[in-house]
Order: C-alpha cells, then sequence, then structure tokens
C-alpha cells in the first residue's frame, strides 16, 4: 500500500508530518513525502521512509507558487499512490486533481486558517485567490483533519464538514530525554545566567519577537536565545545592534529538530508569543508550546484561547496580559528568579507531557487512515 503526503515546506524541521508519514509506515504503508528544497535547506538525516525533495527555480513570490503547483502536479501524475495526503491548502489543488484522475482517496491536512494568514492580509487579491481556490475544493473533500478544536469549529461551520481534531504534539520519548543530552558548555551557552528560550521555523510579524527582545533592556541575569528563521529575524538582528544587546541576546541558526531539542531541554523558560492580531493567530496552537512543555521548561506564552486551554489546564506557565516590552520584562525578572514557583511548574511539565503525546494522538490519525482502506490493504475509490 503507497501513500504519497505533499508539502510545500523543505522537510527538514516539519515534525508533524513527520510524525504522520512514520506512523504510516509502523502500520505497514510505503510513504513518500515530497516537499521542495531550498538553497539554505538543511541536510535531511535518515528516516524510515521515502522522501523526495524538488528544487525550484523560484524560491518565493506568485512564480514560485504556480512552478510549484505544477511540479507536483506532474509529479503526482507519473508516481503509482493508493492514497494521497495533501498538507495545507498551497499543496491540495494538485492533489485534488490527482486523486479524481486516478480515483484514489484524498485526505487533506490543515495546520492553520490558511487565508488569514498574515502575509496575505496585505493583499486582497492573492488572499481572494486562494480563498477562491478553498471554496473551491474544501467542500469536495471527504477527510479533513486539523491540529485543534478552535480551527475545527471554524472550518466545520463555513463549509459544513466535519473536521477531525490530531493535535501537534512530540513522541513522549522527547519528554523521557532518552537522546544524548549536551550541556550549556558543550553548546556555547552560559552557565551562569538564565536562559530564555524563543524558538520557531516562522519567527515572523507578530509574533512577539520584537517585544521579547526590547524587554532584554530590563532584564538582567538572564540572555534571550532566539533558535530558528523568520522573516524579522534580520530586524531583531538590528535591533539588537542598535539596542546595544549583543551580551544579552543570541542567535542561533534553523538546526535539525534533534539538535533543537538538546537546546530546549537547557532553557529556563520559552516564549511563545504570538498576537491576536488576525484570526490565525488567535486560533493557534504553536508547536514551539508542546515543545517547550516535553522539554521540562516552563513557558511565557500569549493569552490565545487554544494556549490558553494548554497552560492553565497543565499549569506549565504563565499567560501574557499584553506585548508591552515592560510587561514582557516584569514579569520575567519575577518568575525566573522564583524557584519554588519555576520547581512547580517543571514538575506539571513533566505530567503534561506524558498525556500531550504523540502515541495518544496517532491512535486518532490510525483510526482516519483505517477508514480508507479495504481489509485486502487497498485503497478505495474517493466518494465525490
Amino acid at each position: 500500500m503507497k501513500v504519497i503526503v505533499s508539502v510545500i515546506n523543505d522537510l527538514s524541521t516539519d515534525q508533524r508530518v513527520n510524525r504522520v508519514c512514520s506512523t504510516l509506515h509502523s502500520m505497514g504503508y510505503k510513504v513518500l513525502l515530497v516537499g521542495r528544497k531550498q538553497k539554505q535547506s538543511l541536510a535531511l538525516a535518515p528516516r524510515r521512509y521515502y522522501t523526495h525533495r524538488m528544487s525550484l527555480f523560484f524560491e518565493r513570490g506568485p512564480l514560485f507558487y504556480l512552478t510549484f503547483q505544477f511540479r507536483l502536479l506532474g509529479y503526482l501524475l507519473f508516481h503509482k499512490t493508493d492514497l494521497l495526503v495533501a498538507n495545507d491548502l498551497d499543496t491540495l489543488l494538485p492533489n485534488y486533481i490527482v486523486s479524481r484522475i486516478k480515483g484514489v482517496p484524498l485526505i487533506y491536512d490543515t495546520h492553520e486558517i490558511f487565508c488569514e494568514v498574515p502575509e496575505l492580509q496585505s493583499s486582497p487579491f492573492r488572499k481572494g485567490v486562494w480563498k477562491t481556490l478553498e471554496r473551491f475544493l474544501f467542500p469536495r473533500m471527504t477527510q479533513v483533519i486539523t491540529v485543534n478544536e478552535s480551527i475545527a469549529e471554524i472550518y466545520s461551520k463555513e463549509y459544513g464538514l466535519p473536521v477531525t481534531v490530531i493535535r501537534n504534539v512530540p513522541m513522549s520519548v522527547f519528554a523521557n530525554k532518552s537522546a544524548p543530552s549536551s550541556t550549556r558548555k558543550e553548546l556555547g551557552l552560559p552557565e551562569d545566567k538564565k536562559i530564555i528560550l524563543l524558538q520557531g521555523a516562522g519567527i515572523n510579524m507578530d509574533r512577539g519577537a520584537e517585544e521579547a527582545l526590547r524587554a532584554m533592556e530590563f532584564i538582567h541575569g538572564a540572555i534571550l536565545l532566539i533558535i530558528g528563521s523568520g522573516d524579522v529575524i534580520p530586524l531583531l538582528k538590528k535591533m539588537m545592534d542598535e539596542l546595544k544587546l549583543t551580551e544579552k541576546v543570541k542567535f542561533i541558526p534553523r538546526v535539525p529538530f534533534n539538535e533543537l531539542a538538546q537546546y530546549t531541554r537547557l532553557a529556563d523558560i520559552g516564549l511563545t508569543l504570538d498576537k491576536d492580531t488576525n484570526i490565525n493567530y488567535r486560533f493557534s496552537l504553536p508547536n514551539k508550546l508542546f515543545d517547550y512543555i516535553h522539554a521540562g521548561i516552563p513557558v511565557l506564552a500569549s493569552d490565545l484561547i487554544e494556549v490558553r486551554k494548554i497552560v492553565e489546564q497543565n499549569g506549565v506557565g504563565i499567560l501574557l496580559p499584553d506585548h508591552n516590552p515592560k510587561t514582557i520584562a516584569g514579569i520575567l525578572n519575577h518568575f525566573l528568579f522564583d524557584e519554588n514557583q519555576m520547581k512547580m511548574w517543571k514538575e506539571n511539565t513533566k505530567l503534561a507531557a506524558g498525556n500531550l503525546c504523540w502515541e495518544k494522538e496517532e491512535l486518532i490519525l490510525i483510526g482516519v487512515y483505517k477508514k480508507f482502506l479495504h481489509p485486502s490493504g487497498k485503497g478505495r475509490k474517493q466518494g465525490m
């Protein structure tokens, strides 16, 4: 039984898709994950399933998206499969066309409210194109998956379809720290200061990074460690120089997930500071929140609906009332050095990690994929 899974990213840091593919492989499927390769792409570590990355002449903008659609369409047409999985709206059209031509099932896994991402809000035309595509394709899906209840409810109300929730949580082995651990000295981190961590593959506008950096003007005995990539990284580095914070802020470019985990475990507190500036962020449930919990570190988080549920129900940190840099600094100056409170939050992360783990979420995923298979192991045609 062969499954082709499509993403638009370069595969190197997408842990959700990696977990899905690994689960399918464990179920006995032959899995092929298709994405793209960029000039700055990291090398892929060995995986249990097959991967293919397409190199494109354009790496961003309308021509990139157009080229990607045609390249993915051609690739899917000329490769045999029994099941297709499209991740997010930017891979859905080629998958839909091929599913109709070949008569194979299609599963749509949407990780966010795609048409409400900040990058589209400044361009009504581009947003309109994607929304028109979504309105055409979404009602034709027979199985849709997403990452939290709020997003599932929004899509269900708009399109009248049931949406299955599979949260983007890590494997429990991350919480158990089965992988080798590095020391601060080995990673070039200070041993005499608290470490405030902001990590992510999409450190972009409206995600609180600028305010976190400015807060370091008022924080003592700590450094801000920023690991990852995103549109605001150049601005953040400029701000660091202008504010003379080079001794308080450290940047590390995007690294493979296993290496990132080494840094995460050594931090004292993790930041997830998305702002409620658009619908997509308002109902988001950032991956980094679960990575922090599984690494055993408390969190300082924006007061967003889905984030609040996790933080309050599990007692793993504190919610931010506003994004004023002085507010951020005040909270961090107090709690970073409150040993009793930090100890309690860290103990709670251990309990939370045992419940918020992929081993539990994948049971739902397995149930979804079994519905699309005949007992003989052959894929059945999708009714549309």
